[in-house]
């Protein structure tokens, strides 16, 4: 496959993934969605839902990693290295475009759920104090001007209990047992000929979800917790609060470190 492919395909694949998984978050914590308060078990079968469309959208032209740990995982592994700058960089804009989509598709929403007086308190409507007082998520001021705001969850993760020890081997884990699963499935004949490869990944990130996704909300992604953060620090919402930066590198580092796990399992193992 060309460069050419590469990209365009984990873009697609990647704004696919982010505009869905992204889209289930906003419909269930955003208020006035028909969906709001459907709770985890949603979130989680909608973003295993995003990764089986992201998947089929761009299998067929790029190989659908759509995940810079499953390019990095898939290159310690085969020891093919040329292609990885192109499937990254097709990835992250992917999942920039992908957050965008969101923010379109839920424009209201966020303008309604930023000005409601419960969720950032005092007056509804954006005035001086509002704006300029960053607000953490139970709509409480923060001194803190980096702060995660009351809609980042829809962007990007964050975790229930800042340990950056325990957030670091959550990723770790949770991104060692997708790319080893990955992996595993890539050398079923069976499974890339049928094409149910990505009905199996999917699932597994379901189960991901369940299991493992408590702790830190399951980034196991970089370019899915980076791109749609950077979008969010980008986007004119009103009373959005802070990208929490200081937290931003534990969704990179984690699963690059648990895809290189996973890949030295593999090779050990096969």
């Amino acid at each position: 496959m060309s460069s050419s492919d590469i990209f365009f395909g984990e873009l697609l694949g990647t704004a696919t993934l982010i505009l869905l998984g992204g889209g289930v978050v906003a419909g269930v914590v955003l208020k006035k969605s028909k969906a709001f308060g459907a709770g985890w078990v949603a979130i989680t079968f909608g973003w295993g839902f995003a990764v089986l469309c992201g998947v089929y959208a761009s299998t067929h032209i790029s190989g659908a990693h759509i995940n810079p740990a499953v390019t990095f995982g898939i290159a310690l592994d085969t020891g093919e290295w040329n292609d990885v700058p192109t499937y990254v960089a097709g990835q992250m804009v992917g999942a920039m475009i992908g957050a965008t989509l969101v923010w379109l598709a839920y424009y209201g929403h966020f303008e309604a759920h930023l000005r409601d007086r419960e969720i950032v308190g005092g007056s509804d409507t954006p005035g001086p104090a509002a704006v300029e007082e960053p607000i953490v998520p139970e709509g409480r001021p923060s001194s803190d001007p980096d702060a995660p705001g009351p809609v980042l969850g829809v962007f990007s993760t964050a975790p229930e209990i800042r340990n950056p020890v325990q957030n670091l081997a959550t990723e770790i884990i949770g991104t060692a047992v997708l790319v080893l699963l990955v992996l595993a499935i890539g050398i079923n004949e069976g499974l890339a000929v049928s094409g149910t490869g990505g009905l199996m990944v999917a699932l597994v990130v379901v189960g991901i979800g369940l299991s493992l996704g408590g702790p830190t909300g399951y980034a196991i992604n970089p370019a899915r917790d980076l791109g749609p953060r950077i979008v969010h620090a980008l986007l004119p919402l009103p009373n959005k609060g802070g990208s929490d930066w200081s937290y931003s590198w534990i969704p990179v580092v984690g699963p690059l470190i648990g895809a290189a796990l996973a890949a030295g399992i593999h090779n050990l193992i096969n």
